[in-house]
């Protein structure tokens, strides 16, 4: 099985809230710890990123 692919689009900047990048969905600390984070958690942290944008949660506002 291939190692999981970060989700950045390097459209990097933070939500109103400061809490989630609007380009990829994670949390400041998701993006922090990717790079220790094995697959299954990475796997996890994509599918949260994914939910988080098509729910609006990484809104401009």
């Amino acid at each position: 099985m291939q190692s999981v692919s970060s989700p950045c689009i390097d459209l990097c900047r933070l939500d109103v809230a400061g809490e989630l990048c609007v380009g990829c969905g994670r949390s400041m600390e998701e993006i922090a710890g990717w790079q220790s984070a094995d697959d299954a958690e990475k796997r996890a942290i994509v599918e949260r990123a994914a939910r988080r944008l098509a729910d609006g949660s990484t809104a401009q506002g």
